[in-house]
């Protein structure tokens, strides 16, 4: 079965990292009042307003003294968040060759990478940011999800164990469970999804998995249970409706498993459509 659950693309504590740049960079002297005005304009989300005020104060300093580069680091920034990643992450390589040990920028790649689906490289930067903030352990967490997400288990469930000691958190224990159940240990899976929900009794995703691993292990009912749940935390979730759907039909409970099918179908999860003409033609009719 295909999981449906999507990743955070990013987090605020990444982010953060990211934009806490702009007050600590490398030792420079006070803006000029068009850099001051780019910077007020991110503030205020106008990216593109603030990329031409950027690129002003760039073409003006000629890029003659090091710290100038502090301001193409800002540009890519605000590449990043109108979603010019080409041209972000030209800017970075600039930012980079200058300052290649400031691991934001490498952080900032990385969700560039993340965006354009080149998970790769995505570790790649990950990787390089890793070397420069061995202590930082919330890189090693987000690594060992997108490990999860290229389907490198094993190396995620390294990375995920590396640091579960250091930190109590929902999001690593089901991703986690994700890597133990694909390395057919289902037993420690279903362990680390209850350590999710003990830590996080509203995380959605916790939920969703363990339903899905209860209906490929063919426990229709105990799926069914996990699947209420996420249901009593968001009546809308169209993943939990065509996962019970289809718990339900195994259980010959045609006609709940019809409705909850059909919801979700026309919520858009397309996997529901194979059900719903196998089991249910009248309601898909």
């Amino acid at each position: 079965m295909t999981h449906l659950i999507n990743y955070r693309k990013m987090t605020k504590f990444f982010m953060s990292l990211v934009i806490f740049f702009f007050a600590h960079t490398i030792g420079y002297s006070q803006s000029n009042q068009l850099e001051a005005k780019a910077d007020t304009l991110m503030d205020q989300r106008k990216f593109e307003q603030a990329i031409d005020l950027y690129s002003a104060v760039i073409k003006a300093s000629g890029l003659k003294e090091k710290s100038d580069f502090r301001t193409v680091y800002k540009r890519a920034i605000a590449y990043y968040y109108s979603e010019n990643f080409d041209l972000s992450l030209k800017d970075l390589d600039v930012f980079i060759d200058q300052y290649p040990q400031m691991s934001q920028a490498y952080i900032l790649r990385s969700f560039i990478y993340g965006q354009t689906g080149e998970l790769e490289k995505q570790v790649e930067s990950i990787d390089r940011a890793i070397e420069l903030q061995p202590e930082n352990f919330e890189l090693v967490k987000w690594r060992g999800s997108i490990q999860v997400q290229r389907g490198e288990y094993a190396k995620a469930k390294t990375d995920l164990l590396q640091i579960r000691g250091l930190m109590d958190d929902a999001e690593l224990e089901t991703n986690l469970a994700v890597a133990y159940y694909s390395l057919e240990q289902a037993d420690s899976a279903f362990q680390c999804i209850n350590k999710s929900i003990e830590l996080e009794a509203a995380y959605e995703p916790a939920y969703l998995y363990a339903g899905s691993f209860c209906l490929e292990l063919e426990q229709y009912q105990r799926g069914i249970e996990y699947l209420d749940l996420a249901l009593l935390l968001n009546s809308e979730n169209a993943s939990a409706w065509l996962y019970k759907g289809m718990a339900l039909i195994q259980l010959k409970r045609t006609d709940e498993g019809c409705r909850l099918l059909t919801k979700a179908f026309n919520a858009g999860e397309d996997d529901a459509g194979d059900y719903l003409k196998e089991y249910c033609y009248e309601v898909y009719k």
